[in-house]
């Protein structure tokens, strides 16, 4: 089941983002660039729409595996329009404090909807364990990363974000506990499975709201807006 479970999603994620020419020619979330350092930046996200679905497992690539399986399954039409919708990036994986081993064994994949269905997405199947989430407008600090995402190395990213942004003025971001069922970070990744060198990762950390976010850029007008 796991073995074939893998090849089957591996062929599945590359039959909808193989083959395109960079990253950029897929639809990702529009957000602007309030803060740039070398290691990450500080973005304000407008607000959208994802399809989400919980995994319970204590492997992070198993459970990315697992819920995309449900989000793939969505997009190939398994809804209640019978709606094929094309894919996006990235898919995120969030990771949420438990008490299970490594304090991680419950996640959230998601899906962002395209620009098409942003005001009105398919809806998910009753059984098909899938939810809309409408996001409002989100402060994001994001750091980039190359290579796979794997559960040797996802902690190592967070834990590096956070270090880097306690030397600046974000530094607050990592003082908040998440409260019951928010991540404690995001893994988002935007490359197919089948690309071996210059693949797109970031971790993400949300703040507790965007207040910050939008102060900073009213004060700056320095922001860069990234469609």
């Amino acid at each position: 089941m796991g073995y074939k479970m893998c090849v089957w999603m591996l062929l599945a994620m590359a039959a909808v983002v193989a083959g395109a020419p960079a990253v950029d020619s897929i639809e990702s979330p529009q957000y602007t660039v309030i803060h740039a350092e070398s290691d990450f930046e500080i973005r304000l996200y407008r607000a959208s729409t994802w399809i989400s679905t919980p995994v319970e497992d204590i492997s992070f690539s198993k459970a990315t595996q697992l819920g995309f399986h449900k989000l793939f399954q969505y997009i190939q039409g398994a809804n209640v329009n019978n709606s094929r919708v094309q894919m996006t990036t990235p898919v995120l994986t969030g990771i949420v404090p438990s008490a299970g081993p490594f304090c991680s064994s419950a996640f959230a994949i998601r899906f962002y909807v395209p620009n098409k269905y942003q005001d009105d997405p398919p809806m998910p199947l009753i059984d098909s364990d899938l939810t809309v989430e409408n996001w409002d407008e989100k402060c994001i600090a994001a750091r980039p990363f190359t290579g796979f995402a794997k559960d040797s190395n996802v902690a190592k990213e967070a834990a590096a974000l956070e270090a880097s942004l306690q030397k600046t003025q974000w530094a607050n971001i990592t003082d908040n506990e998440p409260k019951d069922g928010e991540d404690a970070y995001t893994i988002a990744q935007y490359s197919s499975p089948f690309k071996i060198l210059g693949r797109v990762n970031e971790v993400w950390v949300s703040f507790p709201s965007s207040e910050g976010c939008r102060a900073a850029f009213l004060q700056t007008k320095a922001g860069r807006v990234v469609s």
